[in-house]
């Protein structure tokens, strides 16, 4: 039986749909959203609306951004010869917030994981080799302490070490099946401090 009329339980069906959101939460969104002046209302929808078609991925990088380059590969203040690959823009954000690194990123936008079906040929590998043209000296390699992240890791290093680019993989200070986005900046600094060659 539905408690709500049907326009309110149609907005907390959607906000469900979202991920971590369970109903509860979608119910709470749902209201507040309701109680909101109708013109920030508006604007939270035309926000939405405008960056689902402007925001796209940087032809150097493969992070989400607004423009043809991210504010990262576009920065003449960045080491462009070492490359950090991450598999998400959340795992870039989580290492730029440590300060300490100054080279730029790949995002992979995945892991390969073939439970799921998800291959080498499903996130942006073949946009990385493309790089390693462009003077590349190092490859970090940053994914998830993970089943799937430490099969990518291992497949990007042997894809590399032919072409004689030096790879690197970060240090354990990551637990296993630790996400990057949740872990702390000190982890992050010393996982990165302590990488070593594959």
């Amino acid at each position: 039986m539905d408690y709500y009329s049907n326009q309110i339980s149609r907005l907390i069906e959607e906000f469900s749909c979202l991920p971590g959101i369970g109903a509860k939460s979608a119910a709470r969104l749902a209201f507040h959203l309701i109680h909101m002046p109708e013109a920030d209302v508006k604007r939270l929808a035309d926000t939405m609306v405008e960056a689902r078609q402007k925001v796209r991925y940087c032809k150097v990088c493969c992070t989400l951004t607004d423009s043809e380059l991210c504010p990262i590969c576009s920065s003449t203040q960045r080491d462009h010869k070492t490359v950090m690959v991450v598999e998400n823009t959340r795992d870039l954000a989580a290492y730029e917030k440590t300060g300490k690194y100054n080279g730029v990123y790949h995002v992979l936008h995945g892991a390969i994981s073939p439970m799921i079906g998800i291959g080498p040929e499903d996130i942006k590998l073949k946009e990385l080799i493309s790089r390693l043209a462009d003077d590349v000296e190092e490859v970090i390699i940053a994914t998830n302490s993970s089943l799937e992240g430490e099969t990518t890791a291992m497949y990007i290093s042997k894809l590399i070490k032919p072409i004689g680019v030096k790879v690197t993989r970060i240090a354990s200070g990551v637990p296993v099946g630790g996400d990057l986005e949740y872990i702390d900046e000190v982890t992050l600094l010393r996982a990165l401090d302590g990488r070593t060659e594959l």
